[in-house]
């Protein structure tokens, strides 16, 4: 299709991304939209990942996608390792509500949220708290 350079692909399902791969030109950018397949996904071949993660922990979603890019698959999974937990914890109440709550504990927003949304439930806050203290962003 003119003028369409690539997609986000966020199933997780790296055999349809592994197929999406195979069947595309190599110009044609195939980027993850799931952060806890994102290190596996890059390595296969593709070019990045919309990520969620990255709002909490950008650095090491960088070091991520760049051990990929470089075939480090040793690295990937030590990075994978740490993040794991945030890759699950930012999910447990509809996307963005922990990442915003995530950023609010990191000081980098204030704390509070716009209707439709509603802040994090107070159940929540210990859990996202520990993969954020998991992953070395707090």
């Amino acid at each position: 299709v003119p003028n369409i350079i690539g997609v986000k692909e966020a199933t997780g399902n790296l055999d349809r991304a592994k197929s999406i791969l195979d069947q595309v030109d190599p110009s044609f950018l195939l980027y993850s939209g799931d952060d806890a397949t994102a290190g596996a996904f890059c390595l296969l071949g593709g070019h990045g990942v919309i990520s969620v993660t990255a709002n909490v922990a950008p650095r090491h979603m960088h070091d991520l996608c760049a051990a990929a890019r470089d075939g480090d698959a040793a690295r990937v999974e030590a990075i994978d390792a740490k993040l794991e937990g945030l890759h699950r914890e930012l999910f447990v109440e509809s996307n963005p509500i922990p990442v915003k709550w995530a950023l609010a504990e990191m000081g980098l927003i204030k704390k509070g949220i716009r209707l439709p949304l509603t802040w994090l439930l107070p159940a929540y806050d210990e859990v996202v708290r520990s993969a954020m203290r998991q992953a070395g962003a707090i």
